[in-house]
């Protein structure tokens, strides 16, 4: 008996399927009755582009979030905290710097036509979707508005000695250079090298 065509129609369809987002909460669970509880407590990869100039959030870094969604009348309340991995460049002295944020978060998600959506500007408030929520750009703004314009590897960072480039917490206290005036650094090597080598051979001397 000849073999049985092998098909494909499964496998394609699943490449077809578009992605899982992470990010996305179904609310099927939760319903809409005021009141009702749903926790969540997961970790998922940060995406790209969490970061100011000196430092953010690497991609694909752990996420953790412990969360609570609360139906109420005008949609779904979120609340609870999240935690991420910072890593970036101290604005002093150039060091590395990681450190790991724990930040709250509380969101109201609207209902599409409830009265926060129809009084709110289209940009002052995040709506429920469908049956879903989309927690990637409440917790991306509440990271990036948390991350320091001008971080440091420690509070009491010295910097780097202007002289040298080193850091000034690695030198010795008494660490200095001395400063000489460029209107006078041509008779600095006249005064080293001394009248009496410039004339090795006066007569007067022997």
């Amino acid at each position: 008996m000849p073999a049985a065509p092998h098909r494909s129609g499964a496998a394609s369809t699943d490449a077809r399927r578009p992605a899982v987002n992470p990010w996305a909460v179904e609310l099927r669970e939760l319903g809409r009755r005021a009141g009702s509880m749903q926790e969540i407590d997961r970790t998922v990869p940060a995406p790209p582009d969490w970061r100011l100039e000196l430092i953010g959030v690497p991609e694909g870094a752990p996420v953790h979030l412990r969360l609570r969604l609360e139906s109420v009348m005008e949609g779904v309340l979120v609340s609870g905290d999240v935690e991420v991995p910072v890593e970036g460049q101290c604005a002093r002295c150039l060091d590395p710097v990681r450190d790991t944020l724990e930040l709250d978060v509380q969101e109201l998600y609207a209902y599409p036509g409830s009265t926060t959506e129809a009084t709110s500007e289209e940009d002052e408030v995040r709506l429920v979707e469908g049956e879903r929520i989309d927690l990637e750009p409440m917790v991306r703004d509440t990271v990036v508005l948390a991350l320091p314009l001008s971080p440091t590897c420690t509070e009491d960072c010295a910097g780097l000695c202007s002289g040298c480039g080193q850091r000034l917490d690695d030198l010795p206290a008494d660490h200095s250079h001395e400063l000489l005036d460029p209107r006078w650094a041509g008779l600095a090597g006249f005064a080293t090298t001394g009248a009496v080598a410039d004339r090795p051979d006066d007569p007067e001397e022997n």
